[in-house]
């Protein structure tokens, strides 16, 4: 049974940064993709960053350049380092693998960036 278990959301100050963390346990990594979501209130969900088996990225343009997706396949985690917040960030953020057909998602992290 996968599960996948985000932390590392919490308050941010504008120009700030935020370190997320998904951990995957019950399931093989290495070969999947991953990827960090977020839904504001209101929003539906979208794509915030991506990160192949291979370790290639890509980003939404609102995140580009301060964003940064990495992955660790020994510890089955993978990251998401947030640089340069703003408050248009805040959103709940979910961890999201693609194995094979099935999506599996994390519980998800609130992140609010507000001085």
């Amino acid at each position: 049974q996968v599960q996948l278990v985000e932390s590392g959301g919490g308050l941010g100050q504008p120009g700030g940064s935020l370190r997320l963390s998904c951990a995957a346990s019950g399931t093989s990594f290495g070969a999947y993709p991953m990827g960090w979501y977020r839904q504001a209130p209101g929003n539906q969900r979208e794509l915030v960053a991506l990160i192949t088996s291979g370790g290639s990225t890509d980003y939404a343009d609102s995140v580009k350049g301060r964003f940064t997706i990495s992955r660790d396949n020994l510890k089955k985690t993978v990251y998401l380092q947030m640089n340069s917040l703003k408050p248009e960030d805040t959103a709940v953020y979910y961890c999201n693998m693609k194995k094979w057909a099935n999506d599996y998602w994390g519980q998800g992290t609130q992140v609010t960036v507000s001085s």
